[in-house]
């Protein structure tokens, strides 16, 4: 499994690079998950977590155009590869098997 774990935070960010789609770089994730956990996230750890997720080979990244709002910088957006959804899937599911062991009452 050395390699194909999913941190808590790793997973949070494949499931919102999904969610925002074509729209995924940086600062959208970042704002996306701060809204969604109401947890603040340092664009340093986001970065770690990008990072260790492309090497993993969860995630693929292409830069987009310049943009003069930007100041002529481009935006390097994120999609999870089909390697990263089999990850997901894998930890969804080790979770909701343990879910249902839970004994009634607890």
């Amino acid at each position: 499994m050395k390699g194909t774990y999913l941190g808590e935070f790793q997973e949070i960010v494949l499931l919102t690079i999904i969610v925002l789609n074509e729209n995924a770089y940086g600062v959208s994730i970042q704002d996306e998950i701060e809204e969604r956990t109401k947890r603040s996230v340092s664009r340093g750890a986001l970065h770690t977590a990008l990072t260790r997720l492309e090497e993993k080979g969860f995630i693929q990244s292409e830069y987009g155009g310049a943009t003069s709002e930007r100041g002529g910088r481009r935006k390097r957006f994120y999609q999870v590869t089909s390697l990263g959804r089999d990850a997901l899937n894998e930890a969804k599911s080790v979770r909701d098997e343990l879910w249902n062991l839970i004994p009634q009452g607890q």
